[in-house]
Order: C-alpha cells, then structure tokens, then sequence
C-alpha cells in the first residue's frame, strides 16, 4: 500500500457503543479460538512455541473487563468486529493491546507489565504444548513474521486473519495504544509479507487451541526433583550459604533458556546463510572430501526452492518419504548446511546439501504434486575417493551421479565381463548420463552388475550402487593393503562375485574388498578352487558383513558357504579367515573341504566329520548332509573359529 498521513484518533462520542460485561463474557465463550489464534500470531516468536501458547490464552483470559457491573465504550472503527459484534471488538482490543505489551522488551528502571511477564494461569506442568505442525508454507511464513516488529505482526494479522480494512486497522492499533508513527511504519512493513499468504493465518500451525503434547526433559526432571530434595536437606543445615550469589539451580548452566532462539538453529532454515564454495576452491585447498565440492544445478540461486528443502529437512511432514541409511541420524543440520546441487533432473527437483555428517537430497516433483523425499546418508571421514560421487536422480531403473570436480573422466563397467571396454558416460554439469543401475536386481537372475568407473589425477577407481546416495568404494587385496580394483587381475577377481554385492544393499557401506586367499585342488582331480573373502565396512564403524565364498573351475558365480556379521575377520584388525564347505565331486562323493589364510598352522574338523590337517587346507571324505565344527591354530598359536 502507499503510505499515508495518520491522524490522531477522536475521542470516543457519547454515542458510541457500550459494551458490559455480561456481553463481554459471551463474545469471549463464542470466539475464543479465533481471539487466542489472534494473540498467539502477534506474540514474539521468539517466546518459543510451549510459551506463545500458554500466553495467548493467559492474555484472551484476562481480556475480560473486571466488575459485574462493568461497562466499558468502543470505538466506531471496533464496533464492527466479527459481524458487528461490539464485544468482540471491544475483547479483540484487549487481546491486542496485551500481546503488544508482551512483545516489548523489558527495561532496566521501569516497573514490567503483567504481559511482559510468565502468565500465573494457566499452567501445565511435565509437558511441552505446541500447535500442530504445518507445512513448509506455514513454515516460511512463521519465519517471516517472527523478522516483522509487534505492530507490523498485529497489522498483518489485521488485514489476514480479521478482514479488517486499512482505515480500520489504523483505529484499532492506536487505540492498542501504538504512535502515530509506528503505526505508518507497521503497515510498510506489513507490506513486504505479501497478501497471498493470508490464507496461511488460518492453518493448524497457528491454532493454539488445537494442540500436541510432548514430556519435558525426563531426566532433567528426575535430577531436579532430586537437586530439590538435598536442597532442602541442606537449607536446613545451612540455609545462608545457598543465598550466596552467583549460585544456579539449573543442571544447565548459563545456557539460555529453552524457549531462546538459538542463531544456529534459525542459520540453518535461512537459504540465504547456506555455503557455496567457489568452483576451484579444490584445487588449492588441502582438503580433498564433500567440503570442498561447488554448488551446481540450474536452481542454485531459487531461494524458495532451498527453504522448502531446508524447512523440510528441519521438520518433514506427513507426505515426506523420509529414508536414512543405518546409524545416520535424521533430525535437521546443526547450522547453515553447504549447497552441493540445486536443480531439475528427470522429472524432479532436487537438492542435495551437506553438513559435515551427513549427505541430504530433498526431492519434489516437477508438475506440483503433493510429496515429497527427503534421504540421508552418513559420509563422516569421506576420503578423496569415498567422496567421488552421490547419487542425483534414480528413474526407470537407471541412476545418475554428481561427480566431485576433481573427476575427469565417467564410465560405466560390466562387472562380470572383466574384458569387456567399459562405456563413456557424458558428464554436464557435474551430473552423468543414466546409467543402468543394480540397486533393484536380484540375486538369482543376475546376468549383469554394472558399475562405476572414475578417473582423475590419482588414478582409476570402481564405485557401484548399493541403494544409498553414496556410491561404495570396491577394492582387492589383503586387508591392510587394499588397493582400487580397477587393474585387470582386480577386475578378474572381482568378476565371479560381484552379484553377491546385493547381500550388501542398504547397509550404510563404505567399501566392499575381495580378498582371494586361497587356492585348493580338488580331491578329485578336475582342478582348483577358489576361496575369497568379501567384507563390507560401514560408514558407522559396526555392522560389518563378511561372506566366505567358494568357486569352483568354470563356475561362472561362487556359492557363499558362509557369512557372519559384526566380526573382525577379514578385516584389517584381523586378516585372517576359516571357511569350509561340504562338496560333491563328479565321481558322486562328498567331501568336506577348509580352506584358512597362509599362516594357518593347522585345521581341525568335528562333528559330523572329524579331521585334521597340517597347513592351511582341509579335505576329507563325508556324508551327505553333514555337519562339521572348524577350528584352526595360526603360525603365532593363536585359534580362530570356521565362519558359517
């Protein structure tokens, strides 16, 4: 609106209406709700959510004049309030007034108003209450308001939630007692929200009377109930040294209060606050990780876009697909996130931030439909190769990648054709060209694994979905001195193993290395088996997976013959490995075959075979079907136990 003159407000005519308080006290039965909302939105947002709702009913409770006999005039521009009212004109006047005093800040010398102050009633103990929540709408537009002064809110509000003309809210504001000149600068001010939400002053997000629960802090309850108790105990030992000053009863220190706001907290909702490195910030910086990544996409500068994906990020409503890789929490970033990518891809819009931790993709579809996906996955510690490339986009069983800006060259390689050249992806943008993934195949049918294959100025390296943003690192070799499984001999190891990969999916892995550590002729004098060791460490540092695997000559896949969760073997902490097998030979025979890493000493089988051996292999005659114990002794005397 333009602005305009303000002229003083006329005193009230003899004529006016008079409202007592019989009246007064219906209007407050028949419009409660709306007079509570209506304090609840001017109210200071940073009273926090459990204080604005205690307060907005306290001040509508007070509202109504004191006396029996009471009667008390209104002026012309209240008299239509809520379809002619007067006395809830005359009630939404006190609610106003009030909610603008408490939003005043307290001064040093003055004597504070009843408002300024915690309300007395009502009062609720051991819980948290707060309105429902919305959505990211409600969301921006809390934010919003909470940057706009008292009277500019009460203005807003005016004009949203009660209809009111400007001519009307002009007379009401000053008569809540707010200058002249405030009043022309809370209507400019209203201004900069923007009419179109008005609509959102009706949403449950600011329906104080439609409520959750939630407990207070329990432990810090217990510890002050029992801080009270002693405390009692000891005033009446000695009651003069706990009025010393500078003594707290709070566990918490001088931390603020729970209902402050915290500038962190308030960073992380502000796309304005989020990092976006420069393009070759890389090539100087002594790190090489997510950190150091550029913001790219079409929408990088969309900023209402970033806050719906930081406001769902922050509190995901009920239509968010929310999806978190193992031990990754899922609760909002600690302060202003850093931008990696904000753009349109394959139907979606998507971002994808990074706080440290945690890699987070917020995804919403292109043509307005309600939803929306919010995925997480943990990446703390990423080294240059972990943090190579994060999943963009998945459609049509088909993934793309954003690659780090360090990665030169993309390819896409069959993992069962280790011969085979692999295939050239075009990268625009930082982002690949579909590539078909192998998140969603199954193991018994799989006659394909592709893979990722990147390269930059240290070398080459294979990445492959396992159904998370971060792309798992593969690798060969005894662990401890692993090495990327991109050489010929690496990719030929890999190949007869590489469908067990989907064993691994949605695991929150890190890396997978095959380890081939044995070799065994068999009894029967068709040629040699191969025993290898895959394990599969984690982003969370537990929940390893390691399978004992077994090929025979020719054999296109190998056969898990044994596998086992939350154990060292095969890791760098332990590299050694105990695995047996019972096997058919094509004379009809069975045979129970171990094989152990090469300072096995000995191996001994019990149960249903019973054997021994020196050296790191085992063959002896069995049944069918039966069931053997495995027990070996290394070079150091050590004994460790046969996976199964």
């Amino acid at each position: 609106m333009q602005s305009q003159d303000v002229a003083p407000r006329p005193a009230p005519a003899s004529d006016d209406p008079v409202v007592d308080v019989e009246r007064a006290e219906a209007a407050l039965v028949e419009h409660y709700p709306r007079l509570v909302r209506l304090a609840y939105l001017v109210l200071p947002p940073s009273l926090g959510r459990n204080r604005r709702v205690v307060t907005a009913h306290s001040l509508t409770q007070r509202a109504l004049p004191r006396g029996r006999a009471a009667a008390t005039p209104v002026i012309p521009a209240q008299s239509t309030g809520r379809e002619g009212d007067p006395g809830y004109a005359l009630l939404r006047l006190r609610v106003l007034r009030t909610a603008l005093e408490a939003g005043r800040p307290l001064r040093r010398l003055a004597w504070p108003k009843r408002s300024q102050l915690p309300p007395l009633l009502p009062q609720v103990w051991g819980l948290r209450l707060f309105p429902r929540s919305g959505g990211a709408d409600e969301l921006a537009l809390d934010q919003r308001l909470s940057a706009l002064s008292g009277p500019a809110r009460a203005a807003y509000v005016l004009r949203g939630l009660e209809k009111l003309t400007d001519d009307d809210v002009v007379e009401v504001l000053m008569a809540a007692g707010v200058d002249v000149e405030d009043v022309e600068n809370a209507l400019e001010e209203a201004d900069t929200v923007g009419a179109q939400q008005y609509a959102l002053l009706d949403s449950p997000e600011f329906d104080p009377c439609s409520l959750q629960a939630r407990p207070t802090d329990l432990m810090r309850r217990r510890q002050h109930t029992k801080a009270a108790l002693a405390a009692g105990a000891a005033l009446l030992v000695s009651g003069a040294l706990l009025g010393l000053p500078g003594e707290g009863w709070s566990p918490d220190g001088p931390a603020a209060p729970p209902y402050a706001q915290n500038p962190a907290a308030e960073a992380a909702l502000d796309p304005a606050q989020l990092t976006k490195v420069p393009a070759l910030a890389w090539q100087s910086s002594a790190r090489t990780d997510f950190s150091v990544w550029p913001a790219r996409g079409d929408l990088t500068d969309d900023s209402a876009l970033l806050r719906r994906a930081l406001a769902v990020w922050a509190r995901p409503g009920e239509k968010v697909q929310v999806s978190a890789t193992p031990g990754t929490p899922a609760g909002g970033p600690p302060g202003a996130p850093q931008l990696l990518y904000a753009g349109s891809i394959d139907n979606a819009r998507v971002v994808i931030l990074y706080d440290g931790l945690r890699i987070a993709r917020y995804a919403e579809p292109l043509d307005g439909t309600a939803g929306a996906a919010l995925d997480f996955s943990r990446v703390d510690g990423a080294s240059r190769a972990e943090s190579s490339a994060v999943v963009v986009s998945r459609a049509d069983g088909n993934v793309r990648y954003l690659l780090a800006p360090w990665v030169r060259t993309a390819a896409e390689r069959d993992m069962l054709k280790p011969r085979t050249a692999p295939m050239n992806l075009t990268v625009t943008d930082g982002v690949t060209a579909p590539m078909a993934s192998p998140a969603t195949q199954q193991t018994g049918s799989c006659t394909s694994w592709n893979a990722l294959q990147l390269t930059d100025s240290t070398g080459t390296r294979l990445l492959t979905d396992l159904a998370e943003l971060v792309p798992a690192r593969l690798t060969t070799g005894r662990p401890g001195s692993v090495r990327d499984a991109a050489g010929p001999e690496a990719l030929r190891t890999w190949a007869p193993y590489s469908c067990w990969l989907g064993a691994m999916r949605s695991a929150g892995v890190r890396t997978v290395n095959a380890w081939e550590y044995a070799r065994q002729a068999l009894p029967d004098g068709t040629g040699s088996a191969d025993w290898v060791c895959t394990r599969a460490e984690t982003w969370r540092g537990g929940g390893e997976r390691v399978l004992a695997q077994f090929r025979t000559p020719g054999a296109t896949h190998a056969a898990v013959v044994a596998k086992a969760q939350n154990v060292s073997a095969c890791g760098a902490r332990d590299p050694h490995v105990l695995a047996g097998v019972l096997w058919k030979a094509q004379t009809g025979g069975w045979y129970l075959l171990a094989a152990g890493t090469r300072d096995t000493e000995s191996i001994r089988a019990t149960g249903g075979v019973r054997g021994t051996s020196e050296g790191s292999l085992l063959a002896e005659r069995a049944e069918q079907g039966a069931q053997a114990e495995l027990k070996g002794t290394l070079e150091s005397g050590r004994s460790i136990n046969g996976l199964r």
